[in-house]
C-alpha cells in the first residue's frame, strides 16, 4: 500500500531543504543560502510516531517567475501540490509575510489540500512574536520551527501527522503479485501490459509521456493471480514538465510502494543511460523485488556473446542491485516473453520468504569461524545471535557487543554469506546491527 504523501512548498530560501533534511535525518537536499538551488523535487520515506509518509522537497514558487528555470520549478511544486495528502506551508519569521507568501497561499487554497502552516527561522524564544502576522494567511496557528537548529521539527510532524488520511488497503487478497512497470518514457511499458494481457488494453504510441497516470490491470496466468500497475514514463531532472501533462514521478513512486514485484525496463536498442540508475534507484530503495526487463531484444544486432556483454554492462551500472535476475524480451513480438512471469513468481517469493532463526545463526557462525571480524584497538566484534524480524523484503537483525565495530564491509560480507545459503534472488536484504541488552 502506498505511503501518504507530505509535501513541503513555499516562496524560494526560506528554509525547506533544511527542514526536509531534519524530517529524513540526512542531508539530501542541496542547502544553500541563494533563491532557488532546489531545482528538482526530492522524496524521501519518513516515519514520526509510528506513521510511515513519503515526504517531497520541492522548489520555491516564484509566481512571477518567468525564466524557464523558475516556470520549471512551480510547475513540479505545482505537480506536487497536486499528489500530496498533506501539505506542509513554510514561510520565513526573518522575512515576515511576502507577497510572494500570499501568492502561494492562494494557491494552496485552491488545492483544497489540508496545510500545516511552519514558520522558520525561529531560533530562539525572543524571535516567538515574528509568527503572529503569520495568522493573517489564514491557516490557523502557525507552528514556529528552527532548521537550524531542529527547533519545533515535532510539533510541526504532530500537525501533518493528524491530517493525513488514514491508509486504505487496495482491495487485492493476499495471494495477488502486485507488480509495478517503470523505466523512463518509451521504453514499452504499455507493450509490456498489453503483451502479457494478449490484447490491447493500455494505449500504446511511440511518443513519450502517453501514459500519464499509473493503470492497475488484474489478470490471472497458470492459477496464479497478478496486477499489473503501468506507470508514466520517469522524464529526465531538469526537463520542464508540460502543464497538460498528469504525470508525475510521485505517481510512480506510489506505485513502487503499492508493488510487490518491479519490473525496470530498459530499452535494448538505445542501451542503459543515467537515468536508468535514478529510476531503478527508487525501486530498490523502496526494498522491492525487482527485476531487470530488457525490452526491444528483437531490434538488436546481435551474436553469441551480446547477451553476455549486455548483462556486463547491467552488473556494472548497477552495482547496488546485483541481486535483481535479468530478462530479456521483446513485448512487440513477444519474443522469449514466457520467461518474465516465472521470474516474476520467484523473485516474489524470495521477497516474502522467512529464514528460522537457528538456520540463520549456523550460516553467520559459520560465516564467523570462517572469517572473524577484525580486531579495532584491541577490541573484536561480538556477534551474539541474528534474526529475521521482517519479509518484504527480508530485514534481519544482528544483536552484537558494540553496533560501532560493524565495519560496513564485514556486513556486506555477512549478507553474501546469507545469500549464497539461502538465495534471496531478485530481492534487497536489509541488515540491521543493534547492541544486545542484558535482557536478551
Amino acid at each position: 500500500m502506498a505511503r501518504p504523501v507530505i509535501a513541503i512548498v513555499g516562496r524560494p530560501n526560506v528554509g525547506k531543504s533544511t527542514i526536509f533534511n531534519r524530517v529524513v535525518g540526512d542531508r539530501l537536499a542541496i542547502v544553500e543560502d541563494k533563491p532557488g538551488v532546489t531545482r528538482d523535487r526530492l522524496y524521501s520515506p519518513g516515519e514520526w510516531n509510528g506513521r510511515a509518509f513519503s515526504i517531497v522537497d520541492t522548489g520555491g514558487i516564484e509566481i512571477d517567475g518567468e525564466d524557464e528555470i523558475m516556470k520549471s520549478v512551480r510547475m513540479q511544486a505545482e505537480l506536487a501540490i497536486e499528489e500530496a495528502d498533506v501539505i506542509i506551508f513554510m514561510c520565513d519569521a526573518k522575512s515576515g509575510v511576502t507577497h510572494a507568501d500570499d501568492e502561494v497561499a492562494q494557491m494552496l487554497f485552491r488545492s483544497h489540500k489540508p496545510v500545516v502552516l511552519a514558520v522558520n527561522k525561529v531560533d530562539n524564544q525572543g524571535r516567538m512574536d515574528e509568527i503572529y502576522e503569520f495568522y493573517g494567511l489564514g491557516f490557523g496557528t502557525p507552528i514556529a520551527v528552527s532548521g537550524s537548529h531542529g527547533l519545533g521539527i515535532g510539533d510541526m510532524l504532530d500537525a501533518a501527522i493528524e491530517k493525513l488520511p488514514e491508509i486504505e488497503d487496495d482491495g487485492y487478497d493476499d495471494d495477488v503479485i502486485r507488480v509495478a512497470l517503470i523505466g523512463r518514457p518509451n521504453v514499452g511499458k504499455s507493450s509490456l501490459v498489453n503483451a502479457l494481457l494478449g490484447e490491447e488494453r493500455v494505449i500504446v504510441s511511440n511518443v513519450a509521456g502517453t501514459t500519464r497516470d499509473a493503470i492497475d490491470t488484474p489478470f490471472e496466468r497458470d492459477g496464479q493471480k497478478y496486477v499489473l500497475i503501468d506507470t508514466a514514463g520517469m522524464r529526465k531532472r531538469g526537463k520542464v514538465y508540460e502543464s497538460t501533462e498528469k504525470y508525475s514521478v510521485m505517481r510512480a513512486l506510489k506505485a513502487i510502494e503499492r508493488a510487490d514485484v518491479v519490473l525496470v525496463l530498459i530499452n535494448g536498442e538505445e542501451g542503459i543511460i543515467e537515468q536508468d540508475k535514478h529510476i531503478a534507484g527508487y525501486a530498490h530503495e523502496a526494498g522491492k523485488a525487482s527485476i531487470f526487463v530488457v525490452n526491444k531484444w528483437d531490434v538488436v544486432d546481435k551474436d553469441d556473446k551480446t547477451m553476455q556483454e549486455f548483462t556486463q554492462t547491467i552488473r556494472d551500472h548497477f552495482l547496488f542491485m546485483t541481486y535483481a535476475p535479468i530478462v530479456y524480451l521483446s513485448a512487440k513480438t513477444k519474443q522469449r516473453l514466457h520467461k518474465l512471469l516465472p521470474v516474476v513468481n520467484h523473485v516474489s517469493e524470495q521477497h516474502a520468504m522467512r529464514i528460522q532463526t537457528h538456520l540463520l545463526n549456523d550460516v553467520v557462525s559459520d560465516a564467523v569461524a570462517y572469517n572473524p571480524p577484525p580486531t579495532d584497538k584491541g577490541k573484536r566484534l561480538k556477534i551474539n545471535y541474528v534474526t529475521q524480524v521482517a519479509t518484504k523484503p527480508p530485514t534481519i537483525v544482528i544483536f552484537v557487543n558494540n553496533p560501532e565495530m560493524m565495519h560496513f564491509s564485514y556486513e556486506r560480507y555477512l549478507e553474501n554469506k546469507i545469500r549464497a545459503a539461502f538465495d534471496f534472488e531478485g530481492t534487497p536484504v536489509r541488515l540491521f546491527t543493534r547492541k544486545k541488552s542484558d535482557e536478551d
